[in-house]
């Protein structure tokens, strides 16, 4: 039987272990922390994420755990409505809509369907292999895993892809992020854009909101770090409803400086490939991170073979999509948190006169489709992963 490591037990990791257990591999998970779960408020998946999901099994599960978001769009921060999106449309066109759920939530149910973690088993070093030579994941226990494949989905600060391009290294943005779970229904969601700061809202089970806002890091003091809920509150208080009430009802943020990564030259080595974040860790302005990552796992366990062939049809397979989304969402991040006033006008302005049947055709793009197997075998639909 063909063996695989997959090194980090986050969501793109645990998606990659489950898709090519099904396939037949033998899979083992090696997680540093010594609890391995998600760190974080909400998450949205889009149609794309979902059907990357569905072809491992697991897209009826994560739909029945979360909220369908509703109408939504862009205002302003007065609640002018820039933008709408309309989520009827996007079920039409896609076949389905954005889920938005718990992150804890959605790992836990990767977590069910995946192979054991071992976790507190931080790797150490890799050796790639070759096509006649199995690649060596050493952990810092003192152990060597011996694999025909090794999945690097350790994230932004990969040590895995130091194997395949130690050039690659994260790229600040002078942003950072605040998610937080609150207590309070709201009736849309969507974002909100002011000078320099953005706020987004989405509905979960149970009449709550997941709320994010993105700071340029330059505004944030010292002191917010230690206890953000009183200084988001200042921050935003003069924003549109609800916003204020929702930071009201709001429970423990989560807070972290944005990055993203300068591409890697290549997504694999020898017998070692890169999935998620490892390969293309991007910014959250586009939403796609996750969804992109379940991609990688669909795919790679579509192209892997146990002779150590197949890694660069994944990435001829996925590179190119996800490469022009790091840079899409990185230049979305610049127009949304535009500070100049006339900049921030003139951004409003152009927004507002966009035809509305603009953005259903951007999404379609965003969003294109191909037709893979399912990790079980029947042909799935699944988005985003463009031959």
């Amino acid at each position: 039987m063909a063996r695989a490591v997959v090194v980090g037990a986050g969501l793109g990791g645990l998606a990659g272990a489950i898709a090519l257990a099904r396939r037949g591999w033998e899979v083992t998970v090696l997680e540093r922390r010594d609890r391995p779960g998600e760190v974080g408020a909400g998450i949205a998946l889009w149609p794309n994420g979902l059907r990357a999901l569905d072809a491992v099994g697991l897209g009826a599960a994560v739909r029945a755990a979360g909220a369908v978001e509703g109408d939504g769009g862009i205002r302003d921060r007065r609640g002018r409505w820039l933008t709408r999106t309309d989520a009827a449309t996007l079920r039409r066109r896609q076949g389905d809509g954005i889920v938005v759920l718990e992150r804890p939530r959605l790992h836990e149910l990767l977590r069910a369907a995946a192979p054991p973690v071992d976790a507190d088993a931080a790797v150490r070093a890799v050796d790639p292999g070759d096509a006649t030579t199995p690649a060596v994941v050493h952990d810092v226990r003192g152990r060597a895993h011996v694999a025909d494949l090794v999945i690097g989905a350790d994230g932004l600060g990969s040590t895995v892809r130091a194997a395949v391009d130690p050039a690659a290294a994260p790229r600040p943005t002078d942003r950072t992020a605040f998610r937080l779970l609150a207590g309070r229904a709201v009736d849309a969601g969507g974002e909100s854009w002011g000078r320099g700061d953005l706020v987004g809202l989405a509905p979960l089970p149970g009449g709550r909101t997941y709320l994010y806002a993105v700071v340029r890091t330059a505004d944030v003091p010292a002191g917010a770090l230690a206890d953000p809920l009183p200084w988001l509150r200042r921050r935003f208080a003069g924003w549109h409803d609800p916003i204020p009430a929702v930071l009201d009802a709001a429970g423990p943020v989560t807070v972290h400086e944005l990055a993203d990564l300068r591409p890697p030259r290549a997504w694999s080595r020898g017998r070692v490939a890169l999935l998620g974040d490892a390969a293309h860790a991007m910014t959250p302005y586009l939403g796609q991170g996750a969804s992109q990552a379940f991609l990688d796992a669909v795919v790679l366990a579509d192209e892997a073979r146990a002779d150590g062939s197949g890694l660069d049809r994944y990435e001829r397979r996925r590179s190119p999509s996800a490469r022009a989304l790091v840079g899409r969402s990185r230049r979305a991040g610049a127009v949304a948190t535009l500070r100049s006033p006339l900049a921030v006008a003139a951004r409003d302005a152009l927004l507002a006169a966009l035809p509305d049947t603009l953005a259903p055709t951007a999404l379609d793009r965003l969003l294109a489709t191909e037709r893979v197997a399912r990790t079980d075998g029947p042909t799935e639909q699944v988005t985003g992963a463009r031959r």
